[in-house]
């Protein structure tokens, strides 16, 4: 039996997605850029539950993390508003914004 290793990744923020295509080896990040498209490594399979959750699985370890890594350096978690692409266990300590008077 192999054990496989998966990191499950959240896409938080109005408007963002995330979609494979080309018998899931691009992955398109729809992040308010004009355009983002990955390569999914052939060690990765990447899963999706909705537009916004995904799940990316893989024998390597180190190839897995790496390439989460890489997802997430698309669009850091911002600590103001919230948004931004994250791991699904972590938690963001939010920031309060600016008080006018």
């Amino acid at each position: 039996m192999e054990t496989q290793f998966s990191r499950c990744l959240k896409v938080v923020g109005v408007g963002y997605k995330a979609r494979a295509e080309a018998q899931g080896r691009l992955l398109f990040l729809k992040l308010g850029h004009s355009h983002e498209v990955l390569a999914i490594p052939p060690a990765v399979r990447v899963f999706y539950f909705k537009n916004n959750v995904m799940c990316c699985t893989g024998i390597d370890k180190n190839r897995v993390h790496q390439f989460d890594a890489a997802v997430r350096s698309c669009k850091p978690p911002e600590v103001y508003k919230g948004k931004g692409i994250l791991y699904i266990d972590e938690v963001i300590k939010r920031k309060q914004g600016n008080k006018s008077k």
